[in-house]
């Protein structure tokens, strides 16, 4: 038996994430809705990720982190998570400093070094 090859691109499954703009200056007021958009958006897509997206949010601060981390309750009590995008270096520093740790977009996993980079050596040592 021979089959003849379907004419254009093989069809792919692509499954987008949904995203959640987070948008500053933030209240605490906020927080809560935010946390309804994340549980709608987690519930309407049935995913278990979600993107926030963090370009836009503006000094980084407490109040950046606690939502941030009820975001992250509320994906979890959902039975998902959230990933990162385009946080600050500053928020991620803020992150890092009360010990919570998010998945970010583009980045890659923690202490496996980026493709393409040498690690220093010794003067008087060949690269390799």
């Amino acid at each position: 038996m021979s089959y003849a090859n379907p004419a254009g691109l093989p069809l792919v499954d692509a499954t987008t994430p949904p995203v959640l703009t987070l948008t500053g200056p933030l209240t605490r007021d906020r927080v809560g809705g935010l946390c309804d958009d994340l549980r709608s958006l987690l519930e309407g897509t049935g995913g278990a990720v979600v993107v926030c997206d963090a370009a836009r949010l503006g000094t980084p601060g407490l109040t950046a982190v606690d939502l941030l981390a009820r975001l992250r309750l509320t994906a979890r009590r959902g039975g998902g998570h959230i990933r990162l995008r385009a946080p600050d270096p500053a928020l991620l520093a803020l992150l890092d400093l009360v010990g919570l740790r998010f998945e970010v977009e583009g980045n890659p996993e923690q202490r496996e070094p980026p493709l393409g980079v040498q690690e220093e050596v010794e003067s008087g040592e060949a690269a390799v």
